[in-house]
């Protein structure tokens, strides 16, 4: 039997975004809830929430949803990580708390909203764990929180089920999304034997997609691909950049004080406008290659305004 790994934009939103109980086992299992507050049900919402300022960009999910009691759930996969991803996620999660009542309407009515965010690099290198949670807390009492908006990510490298204590469903649904890909013909058993796994794997079949989104399938490798390496050779440039910049400040400051607060800032400023450019014209490729302006969005971090404007 031969699978398609399940972190593609295809297969995740065919797993989670069309089967109701898969996406709250993920869920349930995945989040920081405690017994009483475990889904029991939910409802799949648009995942393109458009803003009201057409001029504004549109921000597609992958999987949204809410359940009878008003919470929202999003999730995404993120294959490339990128330093504002966190601020794309504080602001889709914000846009779906805020919208939840008109003006005039009584606050009470808001409801949480959890964002589930799956990314498929390491960002918190100097962090041991694999799971990070935010939320609002009181600085000196931790205890005292302002419910409203909770945000994980999950290091997905980081994810070994013999290093890490963890529910028995959140490691092997973590185990469904690192172990499983296109060159698996095994799944291991332990997998299969629970019911809500197996189903997740068997909506993974190759036999179940058509030529023409199998053809998607491996064009989206491509642009993880390619943007990966567009991504490391900008930041390499910006790098650059950066240290020649930072050098020449450096010595109209002083040696050793203006030497390194020159080179720190351009470097930022420099793999910034590096990576900005590489995205730009790896948009434009995809764009002539006929690739549709969501998955370039997705892949680049462009919003969809700039990419029609290319």
């Amino acid at each position: 039997m031969r699978y398609l790994d399940p972190k593609a934009d295809l297969t995740f939103k065919r797993v989670f975004g069309e089967h109701p109980d898969l996406v709250m086992s993920l869920l349930n299992a995945l989040l920081p809830l405690n017994d009483e507050e475990e889904i029991t049900d939910i409802e799949y919402l648009a995942c393109e929430m458009v803003p009201e300022n057409p001029l504004r960009k549109n921000s597609i999910v992958d999987v949204r949803c809410k359940d009878k009691q008003g919470r929202q759930f999003i999730v995404e996969m993120q294959m490339i990580w990128s330093p504002e991803f966190k601020q794309r996620v504080l602001f889709n999660a914000s846009k779906a708390y805020v919208r939840q009542i008109d003006t005039g309407e009584h606050y009470e009515l808001l409801q949480p909203v959890y964002s589930l965010n799956l990314v498929n690099e390491v960002f918190e290198s100097d962090l041991e764990g694999y799971y990070h949670y935010y939320k609002l807390v009181h600085v000196e009492h931790t205890e005292k929180v302002i419910n409203g908006l909770h945000l994980i990510f999950v290091e997905l490298p980081k994810f070994t089920p013999d290093t890490y204590a963890a529910k028995k469903m959140q490691v092997l649904w973590l185990r469904y999304l690192t172990e499983i890909s296109q060159h698996t013909r095994e799944v291991p058993q332990e997998l299969m034997d629970n019911p809500q796994i197996k189903k997740a794997v068997t909506a993974l079949e190759e036999s179940a997609f058509t030529d023409a989104q199998l053809l998607g399938y491996e064009k989206f490798w491509d642009i993880i691909s390619v943007e990966k390496t567009l991504y490391s050779s900008a930041e390499r440039k910006g790098l650059k950049a950066g240290m020649e910049q930072g050098l020449k400040i450096g010595r109209e400051k002083g040696r050793e004080e203006g030497r390194e607060e020159g080179r720190e800032e351009g470097r930022e400023e420099g793999r910034e406008e590096g990576v900005k450019e590489e995205r730009i014209a790896n948009a434009r490729n995809f764009k002539q290659l006929g690739v549709s302006a969501d998955i370039i969005a997705k892949a680049t971090g462009l919003s969809i305004e700039e990419i029609e404007g290319l």
